[in-house]
């Protein structure tokens, strides 16, 4: 089997499952490993480095397993510019607010905010794509999600707390970047191999980010076993995570794959409840569920 069929194949809506799910661990695991490090969460610059640091291990890690990671074509090389912006994009710009806002809010929280990237990313490929036609029914999908999105704010208690900058607001930036990033994964990857691709731009974001951060005095306030541990399984999940998605990308339409991405939020919510001791309620499975029957709809049939 090659490997184009292999990722644009019947294995595809599996690899596209285990991303995902891969993800949806990252979210406790930040969070925890952010306190092993002695990392508060108002400490921007620190968040920053901390986030450089798993971003240039995962793409140093891509670009080892690259079967592209000789020597590079003319058209390659010509690339390089976009491969720069992708990096600018999809790892230091969006993870810089990932950061920020999943430090200022609870996991569960975050994780829903952040399937919005996903509505976005389906909504804008109807128009930049050809084979990803923006219909009726995808309208209806989208607007589902945004009701999930909508549900984690209705009622009282902590799940419906005040709408804060620094909180929500830094994912919902997040989350608009994860969709330009999205958009732009199929340019930068067009005349590319997509391991290396990814590898650079993963590097060359996690470069950008922790030294900000250490210009601007970010710093680990700690070191304990457990956060390394933390730190290599971030590391993993984003090598593995970002180099898998991105070449299912290269090779599917986006809404294909794209619907996926709906586990991360449910699986984000039962995580942290486990993981973080967070309080469970009943509106985080409807937001999940709401956010998972809207990218299903968008995805279940060519409908007009």
């Amino acid at each position: 089997m090659s490997e184009k069929s292999f990722f644009g194949g019947k294995a595809a809506p599996f690899l596209a499952a285990c991303c995902a799910i891969l993800w949806s661990c990252a979210f406790p695991l930040i969070k925890t490993g952010l306190s092993e490090f002695a990392i508060s969460s108002d400490d921007t610059f620190s968040q920053m480095l901390f986030a450089g640091v798993r971003f240039i291990a995962a793409g140093f890690c891509v670009l080892l397993i690259s079967p592209a990671s000789g020597k590079r074509s003319a058209a390659e090389k010509k690339s390089v510019p976009i491969l720069l912006l992708f990096g600018l994009v999809n790892t230091a710009l969006h993870y810089l607010f990932f950061y920020v806002g999943l430090s200022a809010s609870t996991g569960s929280r975050s994780a829903v905010i952040d399937s919005m990237s996903t509505f976005i990313l389906i909504a804008v490929s109807g128009i930049v794509f050809p084979d990803d036609k923006f219909t009726r029914r995808k309208l209806f999908g989208c607007i589902l999600g945004i009701c999930g999105i909508i549900t984690i704010y209705i009622g009282k208690g902590d799940l419906s707390g005040e709408l804060t900058l620094r909180g929500d607001g830094m994912m919902i930036m997040s989350a608009l970047f994860s969709a330009c990033g999205g958009l732009l994964t199929r340019s930068a990857l067009k005349k590319t191999d997509p391991f290396y691709a990814t590898g650079i731009s993963l590097a060359f974001g996690g470069l950008l980010l922790s030294g900000s951060g250490l210009f601007f005095g970010g710093r680990f306030g700690a070191f304990t076993l457990k956060g390394l541990m933390i730190l290599s399984a971030l590391i993993f999940i984003s090598a593995a995570g970002f180099a898998v998605y991105n070449r299912l990308i290269c090779e599917n339409p986006i809404s294909r794959i794209a619907i996926f991405n709906s586990l991360i939020p449910l699986m984000g919510i039962v995580l942290s409840c486990l993981f973080l001791g967070e309080p469970f309620d009943i509106r985080y499975i409807a937001a999940g569920l709401l956010s998972a029957a809207g990218i299903f709809t968008v995805n279940s049939s060519s409908g007009k």
